[in-house]
């Protein structure tokens, strides 16, 4: 398997306004692919912010913001991905989605397990009840969103399979060591790359919201740092390679000896 070069795009965002955003981060996708990036992830809710305002901003699965990652990843010929309020038919309430959308086409959903019930998340939004694992390029990719992050047990039970974790998230700036610590931990104990995407500015209408402090990252499989963001808006560019995984875990087979 070869090495995938992985971007994680670091933007604002324009408060419930999907086509501001959308235009917005358009040339950071297009940066993102001309820097050879094959994998190209958003931060969670990347098109409206962290809303609970469900009525105004849920779509249908192949609603605008879905097409346009469509759109982008077949014109691209990237894998590109990222959260968004997602309602099914006949579902009562919608749910926080990671839409990974490939070259040729492809379509891959995973809903957020666990709502954010210290925001009210779960008032607004339905869990998911399955996961997900993707093959990009020959990399096993795992997907989670915010939230789910400080749940081990989800990465725990993906570990084998999973070489690379993509967490996306709209993580407020005054538990950013928490975000930092909490995927360092989960890249070692899982002895798997994890690639957290944040976002940066502040969530509302009217700003004097809560701030985002950014700080995306990546991390290989032994928990060093590959490429760390600060807190501003901008493209992340990292290599992500499968056969250091192998090395590591074959070295450290620490996996064996979970319960």
């Amino acid at each position: 398997m070869s090495p995938l070069c992985v971007a994680a795009i670091q933007h604002d965002i324009a408060w419930e306004d999907r086509d501001a955003t959308l235009a917005h981060i358009e040339p950071l996708v297009r940066k993102a692919a001309e820097g050879g990036a094959q994998l190209v992830l958003l931060p969670e809710m990347f098109a409206v912010g962290f809303s609970m305002n469900t009525a105004r901003i849920a779509e249908d699965p192949d609603g605008v913001t879905a097409t346009w990652l469509h759109d982008q990843a077949t014109g691209h010929r990237i894998w590109l991905g990222g959260s968004l309020p997602e309602q099914s038919a006949g579902a009562d309430r919608p749910s926080n989605t990671f839409v990974l959308a490939g070259p040729a086409g492809e379509v891959h959903r995973y809903a957020k397990r666990h709502p954010f019930s210290f925001g009210a998340e779960h008032d607004h939004y339905a869990p998911g009840d399955a996961l997900l694992t993707v093959s990009v390029g020959g990399l096993q990719v795992s997907p989670a969103v915010c939230y789910d992050l400080r749940f081990a047990d989800q990465f725990w039970g993906q570990a084998p399979t999973t070489d690379l974790f993509v967490v996306v998230a709209n993580w407020p700036a005054r538990r950013q060591e928490h975000w930092r610590a909490l995927l360092i931990a989960r890249a070692i104990e899982n002895q798997a790359y994890v690639v957290g995407v944040n976002r940066v500015g502040e969530a509302g209408a009217s700003g004097g919201g809560l701030a985002h402090a950014g700080g995306s990252i990546v991390i290989d499989a032994f928990g060093e740092i590959v490429a760390e963001a600060d807190d501003t808006e901008q493209v992340l560019l990292a290599t992500v390679d499968p056969e250091r995984v192998a090395d590591v875990r074959a070295r450290f087979p620490f996996l064996a000896d979970r319960g």
